[in-house]
């Protein structure tokens, strides 16, 4: 696709690659170190991916930990995809955010990925009691 940011940006950007997969520094990254590893094939969602796509991503996203973890050392870390409009995504090329976390880095950041959604980012039964 012509138009695809992860399909028409420069190398430089890329970091790793698997024969399905690849590595790019996040271009507004969230936090130092913030990477998105990507298929090579143009899709926008996760359950339009191949088995081998799948595993190539998952393969790259341990790389890109065990380098992160390396070099700068962070205390934990977000994992994750934005999986269509609703969700959040949008740039309709699949990718997994990996982004390191560090102490101090936000001022509460229990709930983690919750934070999606940030008024029920805090655990509660409200979801469920109606």
């Amino acid at each position: 696709m012509t138009d695809c940011p992860f399909c028409t940006e420069p190398e430089e950007y890329q970091f790793a690659f698997y024969d399905y997969a690849y590595a790019r520094f996040d271009a507004y990254p969230v936090n130092p170190g913030h990477i998105l590893v990507c298929p090579k094939r143009h899709v926008s969602s996760w359950s339009e991916l191949t088995g081998q796509e799948k595993a190539d991503l998952l393969e790259l996203v341990e790389c890109v930990r065990i380098n992160l973890d390396r070099d700068l050392k962070p205390d934990g870390y977000n994992v994750g995809f934005n999986d269509g409009k609703a969700a959040g995504q949008t740039i309709m090329h699949f990718h997994i955010h990996v982004i390191p976390r560090f102490e101090g880095d936000t001022e509460e950041p229990a709930g983690g990925i919750r934070g999606c959604i940030p008024n029920r980012m805090k655990y509660s039964n409200d979801l469920f009691s109606k």
